[in-house]
């Protein structure tokens, strides 16, 4: 049984926590031996989020797992350092925040206006750095994160189409659930043009998590006061804190965090992923089997 205790939540009040056990079972049985090679990666938690991106279907549920296993084999997201995307962070363009919201959820800010590089490849993988980070500082018993994007200095050249498609299909295929809101703070008049090539990218339930936030919009700043404490709120989102991004001090923050990721256990840890720093040399060969397997199986989207 997973650390994580099985839930009934809003979406799921038809399945027990008995038939939720019994559903995660049988992703376990589909996925097949993969799963006492990689036990924390394959553990209750991690299936359940996929499960519930899946509404349940168990087919689509493997299938999505078989695949994100596979990525993380190829990828190793587990094994970036601080060094290898330090100048994608100079700007302060993605970093997370030294407060988290009133659940407990860490925080991530964007701010796609002060976008500081060409790469595409550079830009996915401080993403993907970030997020990894965020999940690491999960506390007991959460499982999502909340992104803040500040829209100030946004144009339509501050990011490209593919690098957003690429950034929800990472989020959507990869980092199931993980998502808890996003909120997306004074997007100026040019950005409902974007938004509108953006959302066909978006599946159902991530789109429900994106709220639109305007400083000027009484109405819509309730859902700030609502999930963060003011007094610990950087002061550009109408908060109290004055603290805002320091590259240095955020350095040796990611130094440390990188430090502590190499020495981690997994002990109490809310995250599948972080049983050891990188997966070893002798799991490479499962990339193959997953390839075989996901061939087998439903492709399914929500």
């Amino acid at each position: 049984m997973s650390s994580i205790q099985l839930k009934r939540g809003a979406s799921d009040k038809s399945l027990s926590p008995v038939d939720q056990q019994a559903k995660i079972d049988d992703v376990r049985k589909l996925i097949g031996p993969v799963v006492d090679k990689l036990p924390v990666l394959c553990s209750d938690a991690s299936i359940l989020r996929f499960l519930r991106a899946r509404n349940w279907n168990t087919k689509k549920a493997s299938k999505m797992l078989k695949e994100t296993l596979k990525w993380r084999l190829q990828y190793k997201p587990e094994a970036i350092r601080w060094e290898d995307i330090a100048q994608e962070a100079e700007t302060g363009k993605v970093y997370r925040a030294n407060y988290c919201d009133k659940l407990g959820r860490p925080v991530l800010v964007m701010r796609p206006g002060l976008q500081n590089t060409n790469s595409p490849v550079g830009q996915i993988k401080y993403l993907v750095y970030c997020i990894e980070n965020a999940i690491m500082n999960l506390v007991q018993d959460q499982e999502q994160m909340v992104w803040l994007v500040d829209f100030q200095g946004w144009a339509m050249t501050s990011i490209s189409v593919k690098v957003t498609r690429e950034t929800a299909r990472i989020l959507q295929d990869h980092y199931p659930e993980r998502l808890g809101i996003g909120i997306l703070y004074n997007p100026p008049k040019i950005f409902e043009s974007f938004w509108t090539i953006v959302k066909p990218f978006l599946e159902t339930k991530t789109y429900k998590k994106m709220k639109f936030v305007y400083s000027d919009d009484p109405k819509s700043l309730k859902v700030i006061e609502e999930i963060f404490d003011l007094d610990k709120l950087d002061v550009a989102f109408g908060g109290r804190n004055p603290a805002g991004f320091n590259l240095e001090v955020y350095a040796r923050q990611m130094k440390d965090d990188d430090s502590k990721r190499m020495n981690f256990h997994g002990s109490g840890c809310s995250s599948p992923f972080y049983h050891s720093s990188s997966l070893s040399e002798s799991q490479q060969h499962e990339s193959t089997d997953l390839d075989r397997d996901s061939n087998a199986s439903d492709e399914g989207r929500l």
